[in-house]
């Protein structure tokens, strides 16, 4: 099989936290993270932050922190499924172009979540493979905001 580079790195480890200002202290105060970017996704239903540390170069991976805005929220079912207990939630894999990847995951029987990709966290474009097609994964696939950070 001759396969060309779907992925640029790992884009980042998504955890779901219940408390966001706790999940922030704890990464930022003990594991020596920061917080480079926070906000509020109402569609999507939570309040995220996503940390990094040292000098952030172009394919630096980092820690997205997600607490529920509601308890209908995909983070809020998921705490729930869990005892309330925070966890790795999912991992994101940054492309160029998620268009192409896209198209290129269904015709190899990859499930994706979205019939068009979504806005994420920093205007970035995203969507998701069902964990039944990614060995039990919940995989989400970022392509950057242009001139984001990442």
């Amino acid at each position: 099989m001759n396969n060309s580079d779907l992925f640029v790195c790992i884009d980042h480890v998504g955890y779901a936290v219940p408390n966001l200002d706790d999940a922030i202290k704890l990464h930022c105060e003990v594991f020596g993270w920061r917080v480079l970017h926070r906000e509020t996704n109402e569609e999507q239903g939570v309040e995220e932050a996503m940390l990094g540390t040292g000098d952030q170069h172009s394919e630096n991976a980092q820690i997205q922190l997600l607490a529920p805005l509601n308890p209908a929220s995909t983070i809020a079912k998921w705490l729930e499924r869990n005892g309330g207990r925070g966890g790795v939630q999912q991992v994101a894999y940054r492309v160029h172009d998620i268009d192409a990847v896209s198209a290129t995951l269904r015709e190899r029987g990859v499930t994706l979540l979205y019939d068009e990709p979504k806005i994420g966290t920093g205007g970035s474009r995203i969507q998701f493979a069902h964990p039944k097609s990614t060995g039990g994964i919940l995989l989400e696939i970022v392509e950057p905001a242009q001139g984001a950070a990442h």
